[in-house]
């Protein structure tokens, strides 16, 4: 697959826990940084203090490969208890982009709750790559000739981090629930 396709990576778990409770969990945006190798942090700009249609928050980032760098996310759609929808941008330029538009992002990320019998929930957690430049873009300028090798890299990583920030919203959710 080519960055230009938009790819993308998903991973779910089922939570015996309702769709409320993994609600909470999931729209904390400190969350992500405790269980994320990548996210370092997380903080609302604009005075904002919770997700809501249009709000921004800004991580920084660190990877072995790019080093460390900053994002401004904007949370694009909001459904309680079903979806929780955020464009990251380059505020900095520093992947190509000098003026960052969340309707033109880096990548997209997204949280999807389905309930469950049971009053369990399943929690998908989903990534689309671009359009924008990214590092994934700086990596294919160095080896064009490697680009479905490094998207495909750069999937699989994600969909790993991914796993590990189900793996704490589920304990955290079923500790809350138990």
């Amino acid at each position: 697959m080519r960055y230009a396709d938009g790819p993308t990576a998903t991973a779910e778990t089922p939570i015996a826990a309702p769709p409320a409770r993994v609600w909470s969990v999931v729209t904390d945006i400190g969350l992500p940084a405790r269980l994320s190798p990548e996210l370092q942090r997380a903080t609302w700009l604009d005075g904002a203090t919770a997700p809501a249609p249009g709000a921004r928050f800004e991580g920084h980032n660190s990877h072995p490969l790019l080093g460390t760098w900053r994002t401004h996310s904007h949370v694009r759609e909001l459904v309680e208890h079903r979806s929780f929808v955020w464009a990251v941008t380059d505020p900095d330029g520093r992947f190509g982009d000098k003026d960052p538009d969340p309707r033109h992002p880096l990548a997209t990320w997204r949280f999807d709750l389905s309930p469950a019998p049971g009053g369990t929930t399943l929690l998908r957690h989903t990534v689309r790559l671009g359009p924008a430049r990214s590092g994934v873009s700086l990596a294919i300028d160095r080896a064009p000739d490697r680009e479905e090798a490094i998207v495909a890299a750069r999937l699989a990583e994600l969909r790993a981090n991914m796993a590990a920030t189900l793996r704490g919203v589920k304990a955290l959710a079923e500790e809350r629930t138990g």
